[in-house]
């Protein structure tokens, strides 16, 4: 993940889903470990929130990488509603220092965000954020905002 070779062709991926299953905080930590080993052998950085049966993930890394995650996570049973806000490509990534950070959300955390305090105040999920809305999160996350690391 470092040298110039391997960041020549990147891709963001932004999507939501819903839980299927309802994960305990254990099940939740052992998946996202499981994620960060699976993550870093594929070139993959990103982010993952968590709030009330509700993820919002970023993937970046190679274009057939992220893809194939992608597709994988589509398929797994655990995740419904899945949505893909955003696929394109990046000139450098975002979270290069990530291979998958982590941080569980309340709504009135979420509130306090600029640009997203209307849209929380309504009671929506992530499930329902358009593209806009979608990259302000990912600022406040990368800006340091909730941001949680777990070993």
């Amino acid at each position: 993940m470092g040298n110039n070779n391997d960041e020549a062709e990147l891709i963001q991926c932004i999507y939501t889903s819903a839980e299927s299953i309802n994960f305990s905080r254990d099940q939740l930590l052992s998946l996202l470990e499981r994620a960060r080993v699976v993550n870093s052998g594929l070139g993959i950085t990103g982010m993952l929130l968590y709030e009330d049966g509700s993820f919002f993930q970023v993937l970046e890394g190679p274009p057939n990488a992220v893809r194939s995650l992608y597709k994988k996570i589509s398929a797994d049973k655990r995740h419904r509603r899945i949505t893909k806000i955003i696929e394109e490509p990046v000139e450098r990534r975002l979270l290069p220092d990530w291979s998958m950070g982590y941080s569980s959300v309340t709504r009135e955390e979420l509130k306090e965000v600029d640009g997203l305090n209307d849209f929380f105040q309504k009671g929506k999920c992530y499930a329902d954020l358009d593209e806009c809305r979608a990259k302000k999160l990912l600022d406040a996350f990368k800006d340091g905002r909730w941001r949680a690391s777990l070993g």
